[in-house]
């Protein structure tokens, strides 16, 4: 993977349709679809997916994602992919809560090739970019797309008329 000829310029990929529900509280990812992630009837599409949304500027519901889907890739049998997918995905979500006014929707899917998707939307229509500034590697922030570039095996962004979805796959090892 040559992530530097990829970044800042994004790659994009059509994306499958959202479907968006109600947050459920304040301080805590909703979800919507099935109670526990796996729960649904066997041999259904949607049994290895997990779907939350978030609220608007809502930085407490990033521990929450991160616990339920460590919880979903053990359900799932694909423990060993959790502490990146966990990382990988506190950087988007965080991204898309501290610099968009609006919450954001979490989508993790594990194929049936065993690859696991996640995916961002939220409602900026802004591309993510490096920093600008030159004391940039002295920053405290500003290094999430750095480490999704460096330990995903493919990841990009797609604009859509109502914001963006920041996506990456994880494949097993």
């Amino acid at each position: 993977m040559d992530g530097q000829s990829r970044f800042p310029r994004q790659r994009t990929s059509s994306g499958d349709a959202y479907r968006s529900g109600p947050a459920q509280g304040q301080g805590q990812a909703a979800s919507t679809g099935t109670a526990l992630p796996g729960a649904s009837a066997p041999g259904c599409a949607l049994h290895r997916r997990l779907h939350l949304t978030l609220e608007p500027a809502d930085l407490v519901a990033v521990g929450s994602v991160r616990q339920r889907l460590r919880t979903a890739l053990s359900h799932w049998g694909v423990p060993e992919l959790s502490d990146t997918a966990e990382l990988l995905s506190s950087e988007l979500v965080t991204n898309a809560l501290l610099h968009t006014s609006k919450g954001a929707v979490f989508d993790a899917v594990l194929g049936t090739d065993s690859r696991l998707r996640i995916e961002v939307q939220d409602g900026a229509s802004r591309l993510p970019g490096r920093r600008r500034d030159p004391d940039a590697e002295y920053a405290t922030s500003g290094r999430g797309l750095l480490l999704v570039e460096a330990l995903a095996d493919s990841w990009g962004v797609q604009l859509r008329g109502d914001g963006k979805v920041t996506w990456f796959e994880l494949a097993l090892p």
